[in-house]
């Protein structure tokens, strides 16, 4: 286990140290319907640090969004909605487009930004066993629908049909997943850490999900693997331009997960 952490931590660094880093967002534009002009000049929607004037625009309508260059052929570009979305490359800078529940916004990267302030790395909790846990995956029926809201104010609608429960300290408490997938669960979670050694908003933690049983009703409990050790920050810690969403109040863990990311504190 302690071999599989460190592979994580690995991955967790070259991740945030690479061009593709959080650490590299510059800006998050958020598109109007009809014509979005990208450029430098100072009415551009999409404000690019520098370059010309007028790039090109952002042609949205009918659902889709078409990319129109000053110079070159137009192309539809896709959004995050359905996975990776079109990157539009400039010199040093990329922009490329997210759906956050039909709102649709340009979100700008310096892949360069490493050059001016390297990233130095993350602050871990020491590893602690006892904060790898079993939970009970239990089926909630009928499931429950909640507003997740986001660092941006929006609000989206999750749909939950199982919860995992554990206990701590002879505390019985649950975690409702935000996303479950046929390989990894989701979770947004706050704890008695938050704002003081760890990110105020929360961290993150993905986890394996259960193994289904072929044999089993869909009504079977089963059991998911929580590993706090890899609790991490979310994107909000390093840069002002995402989207992460919040804890809802049922993820609030009263009681404090020495485990995981610490608090990212930005260069000086």
């Amino acid at each position: 286990m302690w071999d599989d952490l460190k592979d994580w931590k690995t991955r967790r660094h070259a991740e945030l140290a690479g061009p593709e880093s959080w650490l590299g967002i510059r800006g998050l534009f958020w598109l109007e319907p009809g014509r979005n002009s990208v450029g430098c000049a100072e009415d551009s929607v999409v404000l690019l640090p520098d370059g010309p004037a007028h790039l090109g625009d952002l042609l949205w309508q009918d659902g889709q969004v078409i990319w129109q260059p000053v110079d070159g052929e137009a192309r539809e570009l896709q959004t995050d909605i359905a996975g990776q979305p079109s990157v539009v490359d400039f010199e040093n800078w990329s922009f490329f487009l997210v759906d956050r529940e039909n709102r649709i916004a340009a979100r700008l990267r310096d892949r360069d930004w490493a050059q001016s302030q390297p990233f130095g790395g993350l602050d871990y909790f020491g590893f602690d066993p006892a904060w790898q846990i079993e939970a009970e995956w239990q089926v909630l029926s009928p499931p429950i629908s909640m507003e997740v809201p986001n660092v941006s104010g929006d609000l989206k609608r999750v749909e939950v049909s199982h919860q995992a429960v554990f206990e701590v300290a002879g505390q019985k408490v649950t975690l409702l997943p935000m996303a479950v997938s046929d390989k990894e669960v989701f979770f947004v979670f706050r704890d008695r850490t938050s704002g003081k050694e760890t990110y105020g908003a929360g961290r993150f933690l993905k986890t394996a999900s259960p193994i289904p049983d072929e044999t089993a009703t869909s009504t079977v409990n089963r059991k998911i693997r929580l590993n706090f050790n890899c609790a991490y920050n979310p994107p909000c810690a390093f840069t002002p331009f995402a989207t992460c969403p919040l804890p809802p109040p049922e993820n609030w863990l009263p009681f404090a997960v020495p485990a995981g990311e610490r608090k990212w504190l930005k260069p000086i």
